[in-house]
Formats: C-alpha cells, structure tokens, sequence
C-alpha cells in the first residue's frame, strides 16, 4: 500500500458522519440504489438502510455500482425496522414527501442525528414509515416535471446536509468510534485478508502505523494451522 493509499483512505475515515444516514423505503430500481449508495460515499456517510421493494433488486453494474465497497447498506424487509432503530438512538427521520405542512428541505437542522427516508419515485414512502417520520420535506421545483428523480433529490438533501456540517465543523475531526475506524479501515486496505478472515471468523491481524500488517508471513503461516 502506497503511503498516498494510506493517507486517502484515513482521511476519508475521518470525515465519516456516523450520525447521518439514509433510508430507501422499497426504492425498486437498482440504478437509483446504486447512484444513492455513491452519493453517500461522497458526502461521508458509511451505512445505508435499504428497505428491500417487492421481488428484490435486479443487478447493476454501472459505474455507480462500486461504490458499495467503501458504504455498508443494510437491507431490510420492512421500513419499521430500521426507522425505530433509529428512533431509539435519538436521530430526527426526516423524509421527502408532498404533504400539507411539508417544510423547505433547507430549513430542516441536519446538524442533530438525522435519517433522511426516500420512497419510491411514483409511491412514495409507505403509510409504516410515514406514521413515524418526524419531518417531511419538499425540494422546490419551477419547470413543467412534477418530482426529481429520487437519486436526484436524495443528492440535493444530502449536499445539504454536508453544508451545514461542514459549517459547524463536524468534517474537521474523526467521529467514528475507534473500533468501527479500525475495522473499516483494515476491509479498505486488505480487502482479500478481510474476507478471508470473515470467512474463517478469525479476527483481523493487527497493522502497524502505515496501514501494512504486522509479521504478514508470520500471521499467514500461523492461520494456515486453523
């Protein structure tokens, strides 16, 4: 690993948001799932809540489709799940949607613990998540199209959200708890020895300070005992 690898991926560990995340309520089409999942990358969140819609997701192998190596995304089969999930660990839901009493996207604090929920374009988010979300939210439009594209409007809140945070300065420390930073930073930089490890469900060697493993042979030729 290059010193230059090393510094790229502790830098982005460092500008993970662990308190910012998005929830897909049954977004069918795998390319909006895809360009979403990179978008979260970009804008430093890890874990996507991806709610699973009726017959599953068909693969995609697009160019958007890798960005699913750096953000973890959780699959679920009912909204309920992870929405009242993150209601117990105290995050706001705030979810895009036409509804009376619907506020701007940009007057919402996206500062405080915040899961922003996305239904489906034609859909919206089911009556399950809507009974629960504490926020909806609109993006003004002034052409002839009724609604952007969900990966679309997902983007616009996101870049807002980064706004305001990047304002109040939470990219400018590491906020990851050390334990996640390690892990997430060990499957980056070893992709093979990590899979190897989850596999045989063996923990990670350990890594010296430029991200290269302890005693590489060493640890190899003691697993291989296993």
């Amino acid at each position: 690993m290059t010193p230059e690898r090393h510094a790229r991926i502790c830098s982005v560990l460092d500008r993970r948001q662990p308190d910012l995340t998005v929830v897909l309520d049954q977004v069918h089409k795998s390319r909006n799932l895809a360009a979403i999942t990179r978008t979260c990358d970009a804008v430093g969140v890890g874990i996507l809540h991806a709610v699973m819609p009726e017959g599953g997701y068909q693969t995609y192998a697009g160019t958007t489709a890798s960005a699913d190596k750096w953000v973890e995304v959780q699959y679920h089969s009912s909204a309920t799940t992870p929405l009242k999930l993150l209601i117990d660990k105290g995050y706001q839901l705030v979810a895009a949607q036409k509804k009376d009493g619907a506020r701007h996207f940009r007057e919402i604090d996206y500062c405080k613990p915040t899961a922003i929920v996305m239904g489906a374009e034609l859909d919206g988010i089911s009556d399950e998540a809507g009974a629960l979300v504490h926020e909806s939210i609109y993006l003004p439009m002034v052409g002839m199209v009724e609604s952007y594209n969900v990966s679309v409007a997902c983007a616009g809140i996101l870049l807002e959200a980064e706004r305001q945070r990047e304002v109040k300065g939470l990219y400018n420390n590491a906020r990851l708890e050390k334990s996640l930073w390690d892990l997430n930073f060990f499957r980056w930089a070893h992709p093979v020895i990590a899979e190897y490890c989850d596999k045989k469900k063996i923990p990670y060697p350990p890594v010296r300070e430029d991200g290269e493993i302890v005693n590489l042979s060493r640890w190899y030729a003691s697993v291989q005992h296993e």
